[in-house]
This record gives C-alpha cells, structure tokens and sequence, in this order.
C-alpha cells in the first residue's frame, strides 16, 4: 500500500465508542510479533526505546527517535504511530522540523506532548503549546502525511486539574490536531467528560487493573494504547527471574520460553512467505 494510504486507513481506524486497541511496542521483533497477533495499528514507546538503550525516557535525541520508528514501521504491514515526546523541541520551527522529518521515514502518525521536561514548570503555557502544535500539524500535511496526536500530559506531573487539561485538549484541537489524549487520565467519569467535550477521536492509555476496552468504548473513546507497560512488564519478568535464578538456581518459566519462541517462529518469517 503507498503510504497515502497508509496513513489513511490509520485515520479511518479512530471510530468513537469502536476503540482502536494499539499497543506500544519497542524494537522491530515485538512490533512483529504485536502484529502477528492481529492488531490493526501500532505505536512506539519512548520510554521501551530508551531502555532497550539502557537508558531512561527523555534521553534519547530525535535522530535516534525517528530512526527507530522508520525502522518499526518498516518491520511490520500495519500503521505505525510514533512518540516523538516533546517533538525534541521547545519553539514551533524545532516542532515542525521534527514532525516534518517524521512524514519521510514511513510512519502513519505521530504525537507531540505539552511537556517541558523542566521540573519547576513542566508543562508549556497554553499560549506556546498551542504554537507547537499548530506548527507539528502544519508540518504533518506535508507529502503523505501523518495522523497527528496532541497530548496534554497534566496528569502525568502533578497537575491534577481536568478543565485545565479539558480547554488544552479543545485548544489543540482548533489547531488541527487529529487525535487528543490526554495520559494519565484514570475515572470513567473523566474520560467521558473529555470526550463529550471534544469533536475529535480521544485516545486513552490503558492502566493495568484498570479499566477495561469496553468500559472505555462505552464512554466514546476511540483509541487505547498501553505506553511502556508492556516492555516493563518484560524487564520485570527479566528482573524476576534473573534474581530467583541467582538466589536459588531455578529458572521456573518454561512455559513462557515455549510461547516465546512459538510467537517468535510464526511472527518472524520473512515477509510474503
């Protein structure tokens, strides 16, 4: 499929009330083995990325970024969604460079968030977050294009306030932004609010032990993604087993190599085989 396509039938994947489930992967073998498995769309995770680097999220640079979400892309026939953070740049021609290197590298979309990774104000003014977004969507109708999600990441830092978060998401949407989401986000009764106060799909990160894809499809919600559970799910594992195998010489998960490498084989042929 060209990528035009691609990018559109991304776009047409985002039905409130149907969510798009889209996990986040973080290296080419477990977007590979995500797709196999039948999900129709998938995105990448900067904090899986940076950790797959040794590293913790925030510090990888744009370069790596978009060289690793190319490379996904590549790795898998379905649409690829990219977390480009804060688009690696605080002022709007940064953004829309960033964004604009993004539309060539094969990806169907990518997000840009509200964050400025500064400690003591960690989040933008809304007058320059909505600078920065208007700039990433300027920059995403470029060639192909790409399906453009603007974050309003409050509640991941400490800014528990919903209408502020609310006329941020409808501020981002005026820009042009495709998709809204809004992390972090845990009451039903938020999510809906959200969603009833915007025209534009919402996208909703799944919470382990929270709430379930058809809770949220009641609510409107048109896309759910994962962010980096389940790579850390897989460094727990890791970390679980490596120390039982140091403190008691067991290695107890047999059953979990056999479905690894069982996902593995059928997910890892070469492509038309």
């Amino acid at each position: 499929m060209a990528q035009t396509g691609v990018v559109e039938a991304f776009r047409a994947l985002h039905a409130p009330g149907q969510p798009l489930v889209m996990p986040n992967a973080w290296d080419q073998g477990t977007a590979r083995v995500l797709a196999h498995l039948g999900f129709r769309a998938l995105a990448t995770t900067s904090s899986g990325f940076a950790a797959t680097l040794g590293l913790l999220d925030g510090s990888v640079s744009r370069e790596e970024a978009l060289a690793h979400a190319g490379s996904m892309a590549a790795a898998v026939e379905v649409p690829v969604s990219a977390d480009l953070e804060d688009c690696f740049a605080a002022d709007p021609a940064g953004v829309h460079d960033t964004v604009a290197q993004a539309t060539t590298v094969g990806l169907a979309g990518c997000s840009i968030e509200d964050y400025t990774r500064d400690p003591g104000a960690p989040i933008y003014d809304l007058g320059q977050a909505v600078e920065r977004v208007a700039a990433a969507v300027e920059a995403a109708r470029i060639g192909p294009g790409l399906v453009l999600t603007a974050r309003a990441e409050n509640f991941l830092h400490g800014r528990q306030d919903l209408a502020d978060t609310i006329t941020r998401l409808q501020a981002f949407q005026e820009a042009g932004a495709d998709v809204l989401y809004a992390p972090g986000l845990a009451r039903i009764e938020d999510i809906r609010q959200v969603v009833s106060s915007l025209d534009r799909p919402v996208n909703v990160l799944a919470r382990p032990q929270g709430l379930t894809i058809g809770e949220l499809a009641e609510a409107g919600v048109a896309r759910v993604s994962v962010g980096g559970a389940l790579g850390f799910a897989a460094l727990g594992w890791l970390a679980r087993t490596g120390r039982e195998l140091l403190a008691d010489g067991t290695f107890g998960i047999a059953d979990l190599v056999a479905e690894g490498r069982e996902a593995a084989s059928a997910a890892f042929q070469r492509k038309g085989v």
